[in-house]
């Protein structure tokens, strides 16, 4: 079972968060997960990166083999679930 991820305020000068946003779009990544992304290089570069901290979740749209994912019907999932198996399919 993963641990809860902790919660901070943090204050930035807005046209830092600004820069920040617009890394963030270009990397494909929230602002939050560009700002985790930043701080562990940041950690690892100085030799500091603690041994028992997790890994970052991949960019990206979670698996759903990932026991973190949202249940199949969660606000934004694809669309409907497929038809079992043994329904009629529409072929056109």
């Amino acid at each position: 079972m993963a641990s809860e991820r902790k919660k901070i305020l943090l204050r930035l000068d807005p046209a830092v968060h600004d820069a920040l946003a617009r890394w963030a779009a270009d990397e494909l990544r929230s602002t939050n997960a560009q700002i985790e992304f930043l701080l562990r290089a940041a950690l690892a570069d100085a030799g500091r990166m603690p041994r028992a901290a997790g890994r970052m979740r991949r960019p990206g749209r979670p698996s759903r083999s990932d026991p973190d994912a949202a249940p199949r019907g969660a606000a934004g999932d694809d669309g409907p679930e497929p038809p079992p198996s043994g329904a009629p399919q529409n072929e056109e």
